[in-house]
């Protein structure tokens, strides 16, 4: 979830978030880490959208802070819309970082989906400010898979975990290597910016309040 502030006079979209983390696994330079990670993919697009002819640029400015004595109560009642809070810790059910809805704001964290430049975090923020996985799952011919695309799709031999593996050949290492994933100018397209409303302050919510406070996963 994020808040979009509209700068005419710079040709500029800014997609403003916080994403504060909760948990064992959770400490500040991680927090920031994360937020960075997310910011740099997000950024690394470039992305246009175009309004009456115009091109703006889309910039996302991303924070993370880790938020030691958030409570329940805190999530629930937030209604910033900048706000997203996220539990993270070494063990998930399923064994996977999930976010809680498609336009949401809170979600749970595995703590090595995350480390060593991962796309994860960046992947679960897209599913907060709106987008979901791609119906078309076997891109091979199309280059870099897009940042939406889940692990398991079918892409070229590069993108793959073993480039020698037959393509979906799963246990072999034959779908995407989510390290791989890049967010493209798609993925900007998706978010439907230029059909967004702004208040008189030139500002819009993009996403929505799933307000959920997660309990930690026993193992």
């Amino acid at each position: 979830m994020g808040e979009i502030e509209l700068v005419p006079d710079r040709k500029l979209f800014i997609i403003h978030s916080v994403l504060f983390f909760y948990g064992d696994a959770a400490n500040d330079l991680l927090s920031k880490q994360i937020a960075e990670d997310i910011q740099q993919h997000w950024n690394e697009a470039s992305g246009k959208v175009v309004i009456n002819n115009i091109a703006f640029n889309v910039e996302f400015d991303i924070e993370g802070i880790w938020s030691r004595s958030l409570s329940p109560q805190m999530v629930h009642e937030n209604y910033g819309p900048r706000n997203n809070y996220f539990r993270l810790e070494e063990f998930a059910s399923g064994n996977i970082s999930f976010v809680d809805a498609i336009n949401s704001n809170t979600g749970y964290f595995k703590l090595d989906n995350l480390l060593n430049n991962s796309t994860t975090a960046a992947h679960e923020y897209g599913h907060t400010i709106g987008l979901v996985h791609p119906e078309e799952l076997d891109i091979r011919g199309k280059g870099t898979p897009g940042i939406m695309f889940p692990r398991g799709s079918i892409v070229d031999p590069p993108f793959q975990y073993n480039p020698q593996a037959i393509a979906g050949d799963n246990t072999n290492g034959g779908t995407m290597n989510p390290f791989t994933r890049k967010v493209t100018q798609a993925d900007i397209d998706n978010l439907r910016l230029n059909k967004i409303n702004f208040n008189n302050s030139r500002f819009a919510k993009l996403g929505d309040f799933s307000s959920v406070w997660h309990e930690k996963h026993l193992q």
